[in-house]
């Protein structure tokens, strides 16, 4: 079993793994991805609408065409690349074993880049009550079915979340002649962004019902209808709500899930509110040369941003493999800086800063609630470093500061907490 020897390995052949391939490769670096799909592009493929590319690339594509631009760079780019690999291991020595058709594989890295993206949320998450019968699917798989299969889930859609996904797919199922018949959603608030609401609901007059859940699922062999009812402000089924809908199709987007089987394997630890691996401002897990990106690292709302942040963690990837890691700052290292969420915010990236920092940096974080209006604060002890200015927040877009590095430097700072907070005007 012969074994190979790259700079940079990357797992995962979707958008943040050839962003971080290609920007890898920029620097020098010889680099391969790894991909078990049995081709480059990951869940665009199946994305066929457009709204992609608007902020990366200042033009509207779909999916594939956003795929293919960057497919297009990695086969000109000299980065080997290996389909329908599924990697089975990842050891603390960078060593990457997966199997293809070929048998066996063994790759080792200078450094690894985790690009696995995520999975959908299934029935079994949320416990539905009742029968298990056919036509009770994820929106993603209703989306390969019709998009890529050219296959009909059924006549007559519920649909359970209002992630994105789910909302494009209403759009979707109604134009291909199935009746949507609604979008129930568990929170008082829309999960989605605001222009698929508008693009994919309101404009095919299709309902979203808030603050409402299914309770029952009802068929066998095949389903046949589902129950669905109120919820109070604790999220408690309100007795008197609940009223059965004839269907044959219920999809649901209950949220995405990062695949990090792999990470926890060799050892990395995980964020309990994101399930993406605990990083610092390099984008560097807690094993020294492993970096993580994109959905494997926190679900995205825009593959734009999955973009941005993959080639930081390519150029950064590449540095540490060539020995171009900053060894002055390593010298020179005073503190950690511990970044915890504070009000109303749910998780942030990165956990950690390395300091002193020597380059402004940007914490993405999501606000654990809709906010009409409310500011950014962050504190560094009893030091305030950053306001922003006041304006709505929701939990479905993806929040960016960036400190500059003087903010922090300056500071005296001993392993303290830097505190992100979202204040809501009173």
């Amino acid at each position: 079993m012969k074994t190979q020897t790259y700079d940079v390995i990357v797992i995962g052949g979707g958008p943040a793994g050839m962003a971080a391939a290609l920007k890898a490769k920029e620097k020098g670096a010889t680099v391969a991805i790894v991909e078990r799909n049995d081709e480059l592009g990951g869940i665009l493929n199946q994305c066929i609408h457009s709204g992609f590319g608007l902020s990366y690339f200042k033009a509207e594509l779909t999916g594939p065409e956003y795929a293919e631009l960057f497919i297009n760079q990695v086969n000109n780019a000299g980065i080997d690349v290996y389909l329908k690999t599924m990697v089975i291991d990842l050891n603390h020595k960078k060593q990457v074993k997966a199997v293809n058709e070929a048998g066996m594989l063994v790759l080792d890295a200078g450094a690894i880049v985790l690009a696995m993206g995520c999975r959908e949320r299934t029935r079994g998450a949320i416990k539905i009550p009742g029968s298990r019968p056919a036509g009770v699917l994820t929106a993603g798989l209703a989306q390969r079915y019709v998009n890529i299969e050219n296959r009909k889930p059924g006549e007559r859609v519920v649909i359970l979340g209002s992630g994105d996904i789910g909302l494009i797919m209403a759009r979707r199922l109604t134009l291909e002649g199935m009746q949507v018949l609604g979008v129930y959603e568990l929170m008082p608030y829309a999960n989605g962004l605001y222009r698929n609401i508008k693009n994919c609901l309101d404009d095919f007059d299709i309902p979203l019902h808030l603050s409402t859940t299914v309770t029952n699922i009802i068929g066998h062999p095949h389903l046949e209808a589902i129950e669905v009812a109120k919820v109070d402000e604790h999220l408690q089924v309100i007795e008197g709500t609940r009223e059965i809908i004839a269907c044959d199709t219920l999809l649901l987007s209950i949220g995405l899930i990062p695949e990090n089987e792999l990470s926890q394997k060799s050892g990395i630890s995980l964020n309990k509110r994101t399930n993406g691996p605990l990083v610092d401002e390099k984008l560097e897990t807690e094993r020294p040369g492993i970096f993580a990106c994109g959905n494997v690292l926190h679900v995205h709302d825009l593959v734009d941003n999955v973009t941005l942040e993959a080639e930081q963690a390519g150029i950064c990837a590449a540095d540490y493999a060539l020995g171009k890691k900053n060894n002055k700052i390593a010298a020179e290292h005073k503190a950690m800086l511990v970044v915890e969420p504070g009000e109303n915010v749910g998780y942030t990236v990165p956990v950690k800063l390395n300091l002193p920092l020597g380059q402004a940096v940007k914490i993405q974080f999501r606000v654990r609630r809709p906010l009409a209006k409310a500011q950014v604060e962050v504190n560094v002890g009893q030091h305030l470093i950053y306001t922003g200015t006041k304006k709505a927040f929701k939990p479905s877009v993806m929040e960016a500061i960036v400190l500059e590095s003087s903010d922090i430097d300056r500071l005296d700072i001993n392993n303290d907490t830097l505190i992100v907070s979202v204040k809501e005007e009173k």
